[in-house]
């Protein structure tokens, strides 16, 4: 079974995280990173001829594993890696991390112990690659991603630079139009990023260029990076994306530009993407600005010393092709800023390089809280630009954790509406170089030009004096008359035509009835739910039934999330990239696991099932003590691709219903009990003695004694007559106790006696059972005795129905267990596609629905309240407080 990506991720990083310790995560990363980049190397290609690494005897992941628990295992571990890297050509390459640093990982049993359980985080058998061979699968890349997300989460301002976050990334990939461009002959196309980080802004990039016929990007990506820790980071992120071609090297871009042409001056590439360090006051560390040897100065100015955004900017523009593409993410203040960089601005904008600019929201990167905007540059027949398109996204995001997060309705919103040059009121603009330049003196900032829509309601002071709700509120729900203009007459009427003052034609509480009653507003939300929805799931049946071991996960979703997109522009009720929203989300929680497995093991996989275990202790090859499975405990399962749930519901409906109601029987005696516990706990209680220390139950033993403390206090002759008899029966005095039983005639109706008329232990104890049974419970004790019984007939009820249920369920768990191995790939597709994938997302499309019309009703409603009472109704209710205030005063005795 493949890998599932959340699986994996929270795998990795709860583990991880549980052994940091007190080791900074900017430090921490780098050890972890490492060897989840060697265990995937060593699995991938261990036993390869021909492979792009070499893993050979003593340096693979397996050596590391045999290192595990001894003394020097820091520095066995150091030794394995160090060997790969030299076989691989990689020293230097990589993070700078030793595995036997005592000022890092602790020392003696610390270490020792620390680096042992890293090891075995990744031999977690969760964790194998061998599998996940498969051109073109992700999972762990993304894993990768995923660590150093996390990573730099809590690595603080001063060194979570080294991420650009993934849904940035994304965006910048698909606006620069590297998805494009075509396969040439001769031509080679070029990716650069200059402060390349960790990479992933490159490897976003590469993403979205076509491929070869051998499945590789037609691109060739370039990095350079500042720290050789974090270039070491690119690298493997590289290889991890199957992008291991990819070059990275380490320096300072600004002083020395790694990438340079046979003249000295820079290599031009085809596409530059880049995320530099905000503000950069370094910048001008080991370069004289005015003698720049490159030029990139020449024409624009030079920026300010304690500023380096638009050296950072004029950098990409110098190293780009004449008809190059560069996405930049910078500040907003470089769109506004005076002084020098106004100056670089307008030379820049003279020269119509800009095609477009995106205003994103505040705190969404790791290394600082300002807003940034992402700038696209475009050579291509910049001459003959009219203007540049602009966006302002900066209220479309998410909370998470202490940063803003882009949703994947807002990353497809801004590269919709870019690629089709749409123009929203209050979210984008095409902008005219003359406005920018003549009317507005090279000003870019994003507000200026696109105004966000203020959908507050200013109060309107004559109907608050008057009363009334005055049309402008009532307009206000536009999107309601929209879809059913007669909605209005059936709520408002209009009282005075002249000034358009409204007042309520019905009740407040029958508002929510008669909007959802509608016929109208029922018929788009059957539109919606049904006809949009359906016609969109036909689309993209085939796709969804067709999976193989050739698609492309990240392409299909790509293309059925468009579908949806397009599908639900009509809708009334529901926005279209909220739909988007819930398709992406639900790929991401759980449809995006199913896809990777079905491309690797096959719709086959439905029919298997994945079990949980009881625990137990053994000792690993080390000779530590683990918790491994104890496969002869079964305490649950679940299917790996279809859930319990889905196949109890679709095939064992009948046997589902018998077993709920026996648990509900259960859970209603059980409230019975708690009931009558309840009742009589108090100091009087006729349960008060059997109760717990706690006094919050009833214990089965503490019940039984009570009850059989009681019982020893019935009295009958009967009752003293059989204990008699036991007793004269153990020291064998049978003439007394054929005298005793003559005495009493009731014990003519017990039987005392064997077949062969002699006197039996056994019968006499069940007697005297019997005798206890039928004597009378004194008075005093009677109704404690009665409520006693009662609940333990109570109490043996829910157990004989508990038994029942745990049979129940034994048997009915058995039948799902064996359903699952008897279906057909047809029936997996079916219950996959219409019961699993499309009942969950239509149930959200619906869940959205009710509540947008639950908001547009209480909007309704609160319109009606806000002008409910006038003024001068307020003014007289406070007089007639005041009034019933001084007189309960004075009634307490205060005057004044």
């Amino acid at each position: 079974m493949a890998v599932k990506k959340s699986e994996l991720y929270s795998l990795l990083w709860e583990a991880c995280n549980k052994l940091r310790g007190g080791v900074e995560p900017s430090r921490y990363k780098d050890y972890v990173l490492v060897l989840l980049f060697f265990k995937y190397v060593s699995d991938r290609y261990k036993g390869q001829r021909f492979a792009e690494f070499t893993v050979s005897e003593g340096a693979s992941f397996d050596d590391l594993i045999a290192a595990k628990g001894k003394s020097d295992v820091g520095e066995r571990v150091d030794k394995i890696i160090q060997k790969f890297l030299e076989e691989n050509r990689l020293q230097g390459s990589l993070p700078d991390v030793s595995f036997n640093n005592p000022d890092e990982l602790g020392s003696g049993k610390e270490l020792v112990d620390k680096v042992s359980g890293l090891i075995a985080i990744f031999q977690n058998p969760a964790i194998d690659f061998k599998n996940n061979r498969a051109s073109g699968d992700d999972i762990i890349g993304d894993a990768y991603e995923y660590f150093m997300m996390k990573f730099a989460q809590e690595s603080g301002k001063s060194k979570g630079q080294f991420y650009t976050p993934s849904e940035v990334s994304r965006i910048i990939a698909r606006l620069i139009g590297i998805g494009d461009i075509k396969q040439e002959m001769g031509k080679k196309w070029t990716l650069h990023d200059p402060a390349a980080g960790s990479g992933s802004l490159l490897i976003r990039a590469a993403d979205e260029a076509p491929t070869d016929e051998n499945g590789d990007s037609i691109v060739t990506i370039f990095g350079q990076e500042k720290y050789p820790d974090t270039a070491g980071l690119a690298k493997m992120n590289f290889i991890l994306h199957n992008k291991g071609t990819g070059e990275i090297k380490s320096g300072n871009t600004l002083a020395n530009p790694a990438y340079t042409d046979d003249f000295g001056g820079l290599k031009k590439f085809d596409f530059i993407v880049m995320n530099p360090p905000f503000s950069d006051k370094d910048w001008i560390d080991g370069i004289k600005p005015s003698e720049d040897k490159y030029k990139r100065f020449d024409g624009y100015g030079i920026p300010p010393e304690k500023s380096g955004d638009y050296a950072w900017f004029l950098h990409v523009l110098k190293a780009l092709e004449s008809n190059g593409k560069a996405g930049i993410i910078l500040p907003h203040g470089v769109l506004f800023r005076g002084n020098a960089e106004a100056t670089i601005r307008k030379a820049v904008l003279d020269k119509r390089y800009i095609k477009g600019i995106v205003g994103l929201p505040a705190n969404l990167f790791y290394g600082t809280g300002i807003p940034a905007s992402i700038i696209i540059i475009d050579k291509e027949n910049a001459d003959k630009r009219e203007g540049i398109f602009m966006i302002d996204a900066s209220h479309g995001f998410m909370k998470d954790g202490n940063k803003n997060r882009l949703r994947e309705q807002d990353i497809e919103k801004i590269v919709q509406t870019f690629v089709n040059k749409e123009e929203i009121e209050g979210y984008s603009h095409f902008i005219t170089y003359k406005e920018i330049l003549k009317e507005n003196d090279g000003n870019l900032n994003v507000p200026r030009y696109i105004q966000k829509s203020d959908d507050t309601l200013p109060q309107n002071i004559t109907s608050h004096l008057k009363g009334g709700i005055p049309e402008a509120d009532i307009d206000s729900i536009e999107r309601l008359w929209k879809v059913s203009p007669q909605l209005k007459q059936k709520i408002f009427k209009c009282n005075d035509g002249k000034d358009s003052i409204y007042t309520l034609a019905i009740s407040p509480n029958e508002i929510e009835t008669v909007i959802s009653e509608d016929e109208k507003i029922k018929s788009e939300k059957e539109n919606e739910c049904g006809e949009l929805f359906s016609a969109w799931r036909n689309e993209i049946k085939d796709m969804m039934l067709n999976i193989n071991a050739d698609i492309n996960p990240k392409e299909l979703i790509r293309n059925i999330g468009l579908q949806i997109l397009h599908r639900f522009e009509s809708a009334q009720l529901l926005d279209n990239y909220d739909v988007y929203d819930f398709l992406l989300n639900y790929w991401n929680e759980s449809m995006q696991d199913d896809v990777y497995i079905i491309k690797a093991s096959g719709y086959e996989a439905g029919g298997e099932v994945e079990y949980v275990y009881a625990q137990k202790k053994q000792k690993d090859e080390s000779g530590e003590t683990v918790s491994v499975d104890d496969t002869t405990k079964m305490k649950s399962f679940e299917g790996a691709l279809i859930s319990r749930e889905v196949i109890e519901n679709e095939y064992f409906e009948k046997e589902l219903l018998a077993l709920k109601d026996l648990i509900e029987k259960s859970a209603l005696l059980e409230s019975e009990l708690d009931e009558m516990r309840e009742e009589e706990s108090g100091e009087d209680g006729l349960l008060v003695n059997a109760l717990n220390e706690k006094g919050d139950s009833i214990p089965k033993a503490n019940l039984n004694k009570q009850i059989k403390e009681l019982e020893s206090r019935k009295t009958s002759s009967v009752m003293s007559d059989i204990t008699k008899l036991i007793e004269l029966l153990d020291v064998g005095d049978t003439d007394e106790m054929e005298k005793t039983v003559k005495a009493n005639s009731e014990l003519k109706g017990y039987e005392l006696r064997n077949k062969n008329g002699s006197f039996g232990k056994s019968k006499l104890k069940a007697a005297l059972k019997d005798a206890i049974h039928n004597a009378v419970m004194p008075e005093v004790y009677a109704d404690e005795y009665k409520a006693l019984l009662a609940f333990q007939a109570k109490m043996t009820e829910k157990e004989e129905v508990d038994k029942a249920v745990k049979e129940t369920q034994k048997a009915f768990e058995e039948l799902v267990l064996e359903k699952y191995g008897e279906l057909s790939v047809d029936e997996i597709k079916y219950l996959l596609f219409d019961k699993k994938w499309m009942a969950k997302l239509e149930d959200d499309i619906t869940d959205a629905i009710d509540q947008v019309l639950n908001d547009l009703a209480s909007r309704v409603v609160l319109i009606a309240k806000r002008y409910e009472h006038t003024l001068s109704e307020l003014e007289e209710k406070v007089v007639q407080s005041k009034v019933r205030v001084k007189s309960a005063l004075e009634r307490m005795g205060y005057s004044w």
